[in-house]
């Protein structure tokens, strides 16, 4: 997500003299074609539940008062910008929705940009791909020795009322009760 967001910023800087954004919640404006626009940039369609998307509606519109108050801009458009995905742009709760190519072709105004970038973040993934497995096998294996020491008997059998009291006991109702 957060590599995401810096390369659309990065994009977006070179095509249309973007920068990150100093208002809550939104990641990136840029002005083209006579529209600033604020620019909330998620990953994915799916990236919050009904109390983040709220939060996300009043940024931005928080983030269009600021701009027409500071600027004397009109024509402000908040998007929910959206790196990968088939969505259709739409208009939801005051905001243009913009997902997969047409979220790059936004920014870069190219609309093959969203399969060229494809080769340089696989490159990346490549490079971190090894030291993070690496790094999960370790993890996998410290928790599954602490699991097995702290939750299996002798034979490496499953203590379950070991493991269902770790995970669910807590009575002190009899505090509250006269």
């Amino acid at each position: 997500g957060d590599f995401l967001e810096d390369l659309a910023v990065f994009i977006a800087s070179k095509t249309c003299d973007g920068h990150k954004s100093t208002a809550p919640g939104v990641d990136l404006e840029f002005f083209n074609k006579g529209v600033h626009y604020v620019v909330s940039i998620k990953s994915g369609t799916n990236w919050g539940n009904s109390s983040q998307q709220k939060k996300l509606q009043e940024d931005l519109q928080n983030a269009v008062i600021r701009v027409r108050q500071s600027k004397h801009m009109t024509n402000v458009q908040p998007v929910l910008g959206i790196c990968y995905g088939k969505t259709k742009t739409s208009y939801v709760r005051g905001y243009l929705k913009v997902v997969g190519q047409n979220f790059w072709y936004l920014i870069s105004e190219n609309e093959n940009l969203y399969v060229d970038i494809v080769e340089p973040i696989g490159h990346r993934a490549k490079q971190h791909n090894e030291v993070f497995l690496r790094g999960k096998g370790r993890v996998i294996n410290r928790f599954t020795k602490l699991f097995i020491d702290r939750f299996c008997d002798d034979t490496g059998a499953i203590d379950w009322v070991k493991l269902v009291k770790f995970n669910s006991g807590n009575y002190d109702l009899s505090k509250f009760y006269p």
